[in-house]
């Protein structure tokens, strides 16, 4: 078993003994592998956000939290080499792109059968070249947008004129291969989109935002007929 397989296995195990905890002794026995392999395991998964924990005292080991895992997802070979290929390419421009990894490897981990093994060979296949990105600024634009807090920004306009704004988000508009942040501008009084490569510093502020309606900040503006995405629902019982 390579260490990838291994990997996914031991979240399954870890999975199939919650809420009681494993020792590494006994996950050893289990992979056949050293105590060291499997602490170094252990390391990696907490490091890329599986909600594993040593439990310390008598009786304790390794467990995870099955409220925060996956159960085992049954996706075809063609959908999990189709979630490989839009995880893996999303540049460090993309908002949220840090979320996208993590929660790419938790999915990862909830594969199995063929189609974990058609998403692991894709994805080997998949190389990119991450563009520039000040993450500084996505972390805050980041921030602003999930706490719906204000956000204070440097931005330079296409003209090259620089201008200091405090800002309302109401949301992100992605359009011809960039990404805007559309917000209330308080400094003119109207939305405003502004593209994330032209921010040049942003802060996240503690003060909440005002509500603001994505859809009537674009009216009247070239973005007028963006379109929302599917919303992520459930899949509805077979009749």
């Amino acid at each position: 078993m390579n260490r990838t397989a291994r990997l996914y296995a031991l979240v399954e195990e870890l999975r199939a003994a919650a809420p009681r905890p494993r020792t590494v002794a006994a996950l050893a026995a289990r992979f056949e592998v050293s105590r060291r392999t499997v602490q170094r395991d252990l390391q990696v998964l907490m490091e890329t956000g599986v909600p594993v924990r040593a439990v310390a005292g008598r009786g304790g080991g390794w467990s995870i939290d099955p409220g925060l895992t996956l159960p085992p997802m049954r996706f075809t070979p063609e959908e999990a080499s189709a979630l490989a290929v839009a995880l893996a390419t999303a540049d460090t421009r993309t908002p949220y792109a840090g979320a996208a990894r993590t929660a790419a490897q938790k999915i990862a981990a909830s594969m199995t059968g063929a189609a974990s093994a058609a998403a692991q060979e894709v994805a080997a296949r998949i190389v990119t070249l991450p563009p520039p990105a000040d993450s500084a600024v996505r972390t805050a634009v980041e921030a602003a947008l999930t706490t719906r807090t204000v956000l204070w920004l440097a931005y330079r306009d296409a003209a090259g004129r620089e201008s200091r704004r405090e800002v309302e988000p109401a949301g992100l508009l992605t359009a011809g291969g960039g990404w805007y942040v559309i917000a209330w501008c308080r400094t003119r009084r109207a939305g405003r989109g502004f593209r994330l490569d032209r921010i040049t510093a942003a802060a996240a502020t503690t003060e909440p935002a005002h509500p603001r309606d994505l859809a009537e900040l674009l009216r009247g503006s070239a973005a007028n007929g963006a379109v929302r995405p599917a919303a992520l629902a459930p899949l509805a019982p077979p009749s």
